[in-house]
C-alpha cells in the first residue's frame, strides 16, 4: 500500500529500478588502449595517453585514466614505498646540451638456463638518450673503454661521465682513456647510488620495462631484445622530464631552437 511506483501502469518499485547510461561507450577507443597496454606492460595510463594523442586521438586524459581503470590496467608496483633521508650534497651542474654530461653503469642479469651476464648502460643527461648498452657474460675496463670508442668513432664525446666507484670505472684503464680524451671522471661517494640518479632510474627502466619482461633463451637473443628496447626507449617512449616526448625528438626540438632565424 505504500510502495512507491514509477507508472500505474508498469507498476515497478523505484528499489529495482536502475538508470542504464546512456553515454559513448568507446568501445575503439577501449580496444586501441588494452592494445597499447598489452604491448607497453609497464606503462602507466599517462604514457599509454601520450600515445594515443600521436596516433590522432583527441579525448582528454581524464577519459583515457578513466577506461584505465575500468579496463583494469592498472600497474602493480612490487617496490615498498619507503622514505629517504635527505642529504645535504652540492648539486652537480645541470648540463645544457648534449654530450656535457653521460652517466653509465652495470646492470646483471641471467638467461633462462642460468647464465649470468652484465649490461653497461650509458646515458645522456641532457637529453636521456641511451647511448649504448653493452651486453656480456664478464664486462672489465677494457669493455668499458672499447664501449666508448665505439661512440667516439660516431662524433660523440662528452666532457663529464658520472660513474661509482666500481673496478671497471676506477681503474686505469678507464683513467688513461679519459686522459687521452680530455674527459673528466665524477665519482660518486662510496654507499650513495643516488649521486648518480640519472643512470640509476634509467636502469630501472630497463629492468622494469625490458629484463623482467623477456625470458631470455641465449646471451645472443638478450643482446637482440636489449638493442630493440634501446631503440624504442630513443625513439618512442614518452620522458615525462622532457615533456612527454622521446629523447629523440626532443633532441631534434634542441637543434631546431638553436637554428637562428632569417631577418
Amino acid at each position: 500500500m505504500g510502495q512507491k511506483y514509477i507508472g500505474a501502469n508498469m507498476k515497478q518499485s523505484r528499489s529495482s529500478h536502475r538508470y542504464v547510461s546512456v553515454k559513448r561507450q568507446h568501445g575503439e577507443l577501449r580496444q586501441r588502449l588494452r592494445e597499447l597496454a598489452q604491448v607497453r606492460v609497464r606503462y602507466g595510463y599517462r604514457r599509454l595517453h601520450v600515445l594515443l594523442r600521436r596516433e590522432g586521438w583527441t579525448h582528454g586524459r581524464k577519459r583515457t585514466y578513466r577506461l584505465y581503470t575500468e579496463e583494469k590496467l592498472q600497474l602493480r608496483s612490487k617496490l615498498p614505498k619507503r622514505r629517504k633521508m635527505l642529504v645535504t650534497r652540492a648539486r652537480r651542474a645541470s648540463p645544457g646540451k648534449p654530450d656535457e654530461v653521460w652517466a653509465m653503469d652495470f646492470v646483471a642479469d641471467q638467461t633462462s638456463s642460468g647464465t649470468k651476464f652484465r649490461a653497461l648502460t650509458i646515458v645522456d643527461v641532457f637529453s636521456r638518450e641511451a647511448l649504448a648498452i653493452a651486453v656480456g657474460q664478464r664486462l672489465r675496463g677494457e669493455d668499458v673503454v672499447a664501449t666508448l670508442n665505439g661512440l667516439v668513432k660516431l662524433g660523440r664525446k662528452p666532457g663529464y661521465i658520472c660513474v661509482d666507484n666500481g673496478s671497471e670505472f676506477s681503474g686505469r684503464t678507464l683513467d688513461l682513456w679519459a686522459y687521452h680524451h680530455g674527459v673528466r671522471l665524477d665519482f660518486s661517494r662510496p654507499g650513495k647510488p643516488t649521486d648518480n640518479s640519472q643512470i640509476e632510474t634509467f636502469n630501472g627502466s630497463l629492468r622494469d620495462e625490458c629484463l623482467n619482461v623477456h625470458w631470455f633463451d641465449s646471451l645472443e637473443q638478450a643482446k637482440a631484445l636489449i638493442e630493440l628496447w634501446r631503440q624504442d626507449y630513443n625513439e618512442s617512449r614518452p620522458h615525462m622530464a622532457l615533456g612527454n616526448v622521446s629523447p629523440a625528438e626532443f633532441l631534434r626540438q634542441t637543434k631546431a631552437s638553436e637554428i637562428p632565424q632569417a631577418a
